[in-house]
């Protein structure tokens, strides 16, 4: 029996079916909402789109116009059905293409979608591809199953590593920001969206013909997945990615020759020394530095030009983390810098799996973000300030085994609070 007999079976057993991978709609809404503001109209690219699920919710909830790619006709037949009955053809354009060679110029798109479907031309080669096909401010939001265990068995690894090599969250947050991208949030899909794939799924393969050339193996492949999802489904998940191409300026650890220079950067950027002097005590608090997470931005010359912190902090008795100061040299300020060393940090504190970042700063700043209200999560500072200057940001969604903390900010005594 050849391959595209196999082939051709798989697609029929998956023909009308609501999803091609692990989905929903409110988790297509969720990582819609991460991206933050989209231009007006804005141009959106669904990559892997198969019947158009997650098209058809990208069109009718940005307004944008959206080119929705596959390599399957069929797929785009169901959805040039489903957007004609929805009043959606005029702004959702089938287009038959590889999403590895893509016919697009470059700075094209406003947002690039991908759910469940990067894997076909892997994680990595997709997020370089697909980053020239960005405009300026453009957001990338992809998905991608990985490990959610650092021991995977051998049975899931007998199951995942002949097809598709999974890495751990960690590891494609790393990927992330070593292809040139900011994190700009992480947001782990829960169970129910392979309910929403696999219950449809599981229902089509009962009924299906055995008989007709390669269904045998078609229905045989789909029960081996349902088989390994309902015995090792705790080892590995689905995670959302919202991605935005990182500022120009380069970012690093801080290393031990710098700490004159960051002392340096802050003392510059405040009216005292105040907070100068507050960096070098975190930095002797064993409590409460946490290596890697102090950053800086370099300027064209190698110098610092920028600098931010994140140090432990607790809400209540939760350990949770501090993004303070943030310092940018007078003559880079307005550059990017800041932007740039903020987002760094906190991507290498979203790799390092800290959960919780709390700032105290402007509001319309740190919302850029991605921070929000402090208080919208029963987390307050145990001193008065502005309710909308104390913000938070969690890293990715909250699930069963960890719960946003509430209660009262705890600081290092180097903070004097």
């Amino acid at each position: 029996m050849t391959d595209n007999v196999v082939r051709d079976a798989f697609f029929a057993l998956h023909h009308g079916l609501p999803r091609q991978g692990p989905g929903s709609d409110s988790t297509t809404a969720r990582l819609l909402s991460l991206v933050g503001p989209l231009p007006e109209r804005p141009r959106v690219l669904d990559l892997g789109c198969g019947p158009g699920r997650s098209a058809l919710l990208l069109a009718a909830e940005t307004g944008g116009e959206v080119t929705a790619v596959d390599l399957h006709e069929p797929f785009l037949d169901e959805l040039r059905a489903a957007a004609k009955a929805r009043g959606l053809a005029d702004r959702i354009h089938p287009v038959n293409a590889d999403m590895g060679e893509l016919p697009y110029q470059d700075a094209s798109f406003d947002l690039i979608w991908a759910e469940s479907s990067a894997y076909s031309i892997g994680f990595d080669n997709a997020l370089r591809r697909w980053k020239r096909l960005l405009a300026p401010g453009g957001s990338l939001v992809l998905t991608e199953c990985e490990w959610t265990t650092a021991e995977p068995s051998p049975e899931a690894r007998a199951f995942w590593e002949p097809h598709y090599a999974l890495r751990t969250t960690e590891g494609n947050v790393r990927a992330c920001t070593g292809a040139g991208y900011s994190v700009l949030s992480v947001h782990p899909q829960p169970e129910s969206d392979w309910d929403e794939y696999y219950g449809p799924l599981a229902d089509r393969a009962d009924t299906a013909d055995a008989g007709a050339p390669g269904m045998a193996e078609a229905v045989a492949g789909a029960r081996a997945e349902l088989a390994m999802r309902r015995d090792h489904g705790e080892e590995y998940g689905y995670t959302g990615y919202a991605l935005r191409p990182a500022a120009s300026w380069p970012t690093r650890p801080e290393s031990a020759a710098d700490v004159a220079a960051v002392h340096a950067v802050n003392a510059a950027a405040f009216p005292t020394e105040a907070e100068a002097d507050l960096v070098d005590a975190l930095r002797a608090d064993a409590d409460a530095w946490l290596p890697g997470l102090s950053y800086v931005a370099e300027a064209p010359d190698g110098t610092v030009a920028a600098h931010a912190l994140i140090t432990r902090c607790l809400v209540g008795d939760v350990p949770a983390a501090a993004l303070a100061p943030v310092a940018v040299l007078p003559r880079h300020q307005r550059t990017g810098a800041g932007s740039a060393v903020v987002s760094a940090v906190l991507d290498a504190a979203r790799a390092r799996g800290e959960r919780l970042v709390l700032v105290l700063g402007h509001p319309e700043y740190y919302a850029r973000f991605g921070f929000t209200p402090a208080s919208g999560y029963g987390i307050r500072p145990g001193f008065e300030v502005p309710d909308e200057a104390m913000t938070a940001l969690v890293m990715g969604a909250a699930d069963g085994s960890w719960q946003v903390p509430q209660g009262t900010i705890t600081y290092p005594a180097a903070f004097g609070v």
